[in-house]
């Protein structure tokens, strides 16, 4: 898979793009990933690519010519055209559904916005789809593009140790995931749970189910209703909420 950054800030980008998984991923050619100089592509003699919005307004506005000339210079150097996504506020909200959607793309384009945004042309001409990593403003695009790099690339095959590496990783079935302990045993009088010591592999794994059933009904409640439950996980749900009303209005009855 190849992905291609947009940005008037590759040297940002790239200082990101050259620790830790991401460096050894693209070090080994599991994934390639680009940074193109939108400003390397203006035709202003002062190296401008933004201006004032038409009818006022605070801020600056990208212009259309530079970013899409710098767009259509990566069609020609793939011989295709990528899937371009804008990293922007006003985007469909990343999930991890649409990191396994964008993982399968060989070609992927994200386009960074800066100062006040792009002109509206270039999402009507050349961009597939809007997105943005939450209900909040940044500076530009660069971190969110970041993101869904750093999300992408963990999907990619030998990136990480082994598929289960992300398969139990908190929403990637819909459940957050179960607590993770490691030495030392005891600490600060807080011991690790005996049955991850038991080797009891079946035990283990059923014990590490119910607590991200139980982890999800406690934190993001609403990720349930879309997650993959099984008979089993719908049975020890019931039962687990059924203990926990009963134990908050025993609480409640005991403060009256």
């Amino acid at each position: 898979m190849r992905i291609d950054i947009l940005t008037l800030f590759p040297d940002m980008c790239y200082s990101v793009l050259s620790e830790s998984i991401l460096k050894r991923a693209r070090g080994a050619g599991l994934i390639e990933i680009n940074c193109r100089d939108i400003r390397a592509y203006t035709k202003d003699k002062h190296h401008r690519v933004d201006d004032s919005p038409y009818g006022g307004g605070y801020g600056l506005i990208m212009q259309t010519q530079p970013i899409y000339d710098c767009f259509m210079s990566l069609c020609d150097e793939l011989g295709k055209r990528p899937h371009l996504v804008y990293m922007s506020p006003q985007g469909q909200v990343l999930t991890q559904e649409k990191v396994k959607e964008l993982s399968k793309l060989d070609n992927l384009a994200l386009l960074c916005g800066h100062y006040e945004g792009v002109d509206e042309r270039i999402l009507d001409e050349i961009v597939d789809e809007e997105i943005s990593i939450g209900d909040y403003v940044l500076t530009g695009g660069e971190l969110p593009a970041l993101v869904i790099a750093d999300a992408v690339t963990r999907m990619q095959p030998g990136v990480l140790a082994a598929d289960e590496a992300f398969e139990k990783e908190s929403h990637f079935s819909g459940l957050l995931e179960y607590p993770q302990y490691t030495r030392p045993f005891d600490w600060h009088g807080a011991e690790v749970p005996e049955i991850l010591l038991s080797g009891h592999h079946a035990n283990i794994e059923r014990w590490q189910r119910e607590q991200s059933l139980m982890r999800t009904f406690d934190r993001r409640p609403d990720l349930l209703s879309d997650a993959e439950l099984s008979d089993a996980d719908k049975k020890f749900l019931k039962k687990y909420i059924e203990e926990k009303n009963s134990s908050d209005n025993g609480e409640t009855n005991k403060a009256e």
